[in-house]
């Protein structure tokens, strides 16, 4: 009986013993197909709602002209939010060189307000780099050149959580501020058409 009972335990202690390697060896094999999946498809674009972005981005330019402070004669241009393309991450980008993704894209908004002299400009643009620096924003680019023939202004800034930029750009050849605003990469819905997209238009208020 004493020996019936030690093999019946022994049985059972390998039985749990084959379980709970069962269990490891499952649970390694999930975690390595997860750690593969996200080795090839590399870190997953954030959701981004089109309509959303473009009016993040057409609140921005209403600021930025806020900002510039310009006289009435210094009309804006009107504008229209844009998508641009989004690459592959991780290994998989190797296996799609320059392809760019359907379902994820950027978004930018351009416009423009000509006939601006040097001393206005750099007065505008000095009006706006206050707004951005006071909101957080971090200047990650600028340009002051002059040469023989040209004079070039502009500066870059980024927001606080990264991911929107504010170009801001003039020279004397054109005698032209030219303003972008950024959005990142993000995944769109499958039913976004940018063709068709009332919410991309924007004016200058006033």
């Amino acid at each position: 009986m004493i020996n019936s009972s030690v093999r019946k335990a022994r049985v059972s202690g390998r039985s749990v013993a084959y379980a709970v390697t069962g269990l490891v060896t499952v649970a390694l094999l999930v975690a390595a197909v997860v750690a593969a999946r996200a080795v090839w498809n590399g870190t997953p674009y954030p959701s981004a709602d089109p309509d959303a972005v473009a009016q993040r981005l057409k609140a921005r330019s209403d600021e930025v002209y806020d900002s510039f402070a310009l006289p009435a004669t210094y009309a804006a241009s009107g504008g229209r939010v844009y998508t641009g393309a989004c690459y592959y991450r991780g290994l998989r980008s190797i296996a799609h060189v320059d392809e760019a993704r359907s379902d994820v894209r950027s978004f930018g908004l351009r416009w423009s307000v000509p006939g601006v002299p040097e001393a206005t400009a750099r007065d505008a643009q000095r009006r706006v780099r206050q707004r951005l620096v006071q909101e957080g924003w971090k200047l990650t680019y600028e340009e002051d050149r002059a040469g023989a023939t040209f004079r070039e202004l502009g500066f870059r800034f980024e927001s606080p959580g990264g991911g929107d930029h504010v170009d801001v750009e003039w020279n004397d050849s054109t005698t032209t501020l030219f303003i972008r605003v950024y959005a990142a990469c993000g995944q769109v819905p499958e039913d976004f058409g940018e063709h068709d997209w009332p919410e991309a238009d924007w004016e200058p208020k006033g």
